[in-house]
């Protein structure tokens, strides 16, 4: 599946994937699928904070955001 996506740019596949879930949310909204939004939504806030609290941050020095912001100029 990784190999799929190499000939694609992230931006490329971040669209896609926004794509895709703006299709699955309008079509929840439009048949009135409200409790499975419901559900969809408190499950990526848990996703979302289960990421930020298992997230490293102790290890991410000045120096590395530094040295990211520099690349992308």
């Amino acid at each position: 599946m990784a190999q799929f996506w190499q000939g694609y740019s992230r931006r490329s596949v971040a669209v896609f994937w926004l794509a895709i879930v703006s299709v699955v949310l309008f079509t929840l909204i439009y048949f009135e699928q409200i409790a499975v939004l419901y559900i969809l939504a408190t499950l990526s806030l848990v996703v979302l904070l289960l990421i930020v609290g298992f997230a490293d941050l102790e290890k991410v020095g000045r120096e590395k955001i530094e040295g990211l912001a520099s690349k992308s100029e």
